[in-house]
């Protein structure tokens, strides 16, 4: 063979061993899981990357662990129907959505003791949102249709802001827009976080009842879990969906890692997190579904690591629906509650 045919053939190797990487995707899967048990349900996780915590909330109460060990290193109590934590470093306080009571929790984020009494905010309050630019937190009340706006420093209650229908997930550009799914009229609304008023409402066809969402500031893309089964990419200038990438069953929650250009949705149903490429703004391709574990339906990111958390838990045999408990949700078994760690 000359030399000049050997040539080719290893470049030709090492383009197709260059291929055969791209296509394997980032190789993220579980690597770790922390045993937490407990009981009660959950709903959002929150990292704090810096601090090196992890918030869950648990139903009654948020458990805090430590990102790298999984060990508990504290406890947020009396936080009743607690859906979600949103934290304020520049400020040293964090912020509990309290479903059960239509309250807020401030805590601060190093002792996790509560700062004052609680913040009254609308019915069933469930995503919340501490918004940079405007040193605000944002409540999003699922029963009451709107959304309350508190200042963070002071816990004073600045205005309430209606919107068309049930918000779910929201995510600040941190520069004048916080923007949130309504998830029974399939919408994307856009606030006015200084003026507590609404901006623009966008139909996210082909998107249904959207839950998770997550926000890529430097190109201005919103990354919107679906419930049937795709990851919307939206525009965040003009609302327009660019994107509709397949994801699994049962998404609850969405990321985007602006150091890798991935997006994220944990699905629960399927039991796999699956992996979304950012090829170019407007271009984006499924790069892997990770296996994970059914019930795996909310997470949250590292960004120091890169690595994502997702919770789980096993259920027992569905009961028979008692006013107690209308719809028949299976109990959790004891000790079965856990973080998996997914990494690459």
């Amino acid at each position: 063979m000359s030399r000049k045919c050997k040539w080719l053939v290893t470049v030709f190797s090492v383009s197709l061993a260059a291929l055969a990487v791209a296509a394997a995707g980032p190789g993220y899967h579980v690597t770790t899981t922390y045993k937490v048990g407990g009981d009660g349900g959950w709903d959002y996780l929150t990292a704090d990357a810096s601090a090196r915590r992890l918030y869950i909330s648990r139903g009654t109460h948020v458990i805090v662990l430590d990102l790298d060990s999984g060990k508990n290193v504290g406890d947020i109590p009396d936080t009743p129907g607690v859906h979600g934590i949103a934290l304020a470093p520049d400020l040293g306080r964090g912020f509990t959505s309290n479903g059960r009571e239509g309250t807020v929790t401030i805590f601060d984020i190093n002792t996790l003791k509560p700062i004052g009494e609680k913040v009254k905010a609308g019915e069933n309050p469930d995503a919340i949102l501490y918004d940079p630019a405007t040193k605000r937190v944002f409540t999003f009340n699922g029963r009451s249709a709107d959304s309350t706006a508190i200042d963070a420093a002071t816990g004073k209650v600045l205005g309430t802001i209606k919107l068309d229908g049930k918000p779910e997930f929201a995510a600040s550009d941190a520069k004048g827009t916080v923007f949130v799914n309504i998830e029974d009229k399939s919408e994307l609304t856009a606030i006015d976080p200084n003026k507590l008023e609404v901006k623009a409402k966008w139909p996210l066809t082909p998107c249904t009842e959207p839950s998770g969402l997550a926000i890529d500031r430097k190109n201005h893309r919103l990354f919107v879990g679906c419930d049937n089964k795709m990851m919307a990419v939206v525009d965040a200038d003009s609302g327009k969906v660019l994107a509709t990438p397949a994801i699994g069953e049962g998404v609850d929650a969405t990321a985007y890692d602006d150091e890798t250009g991935l997006a994220f949705a944990s699905c629960g149903q399927d039991g796999v997190l699956t992996v979304v490429k950012q090829e170019s703004p407007d271009k984006y391709s499924v790069a892997e579904n990770v296996p994970t574990q059914k019930s795996a339906r909310t997470m949250a990111l590292d960004t120091k690591t890169h690595n994502v958390y997702t919770v789980a838990a096993k259920f027992g045999p569905r009961p028979a629906p008692t006013p107690q408990n209308p719809r028949g949700y299976p109990p959790i078994l004891p000790d079965s509650f856990v973080v998996l760690v997914v990494s690459n």
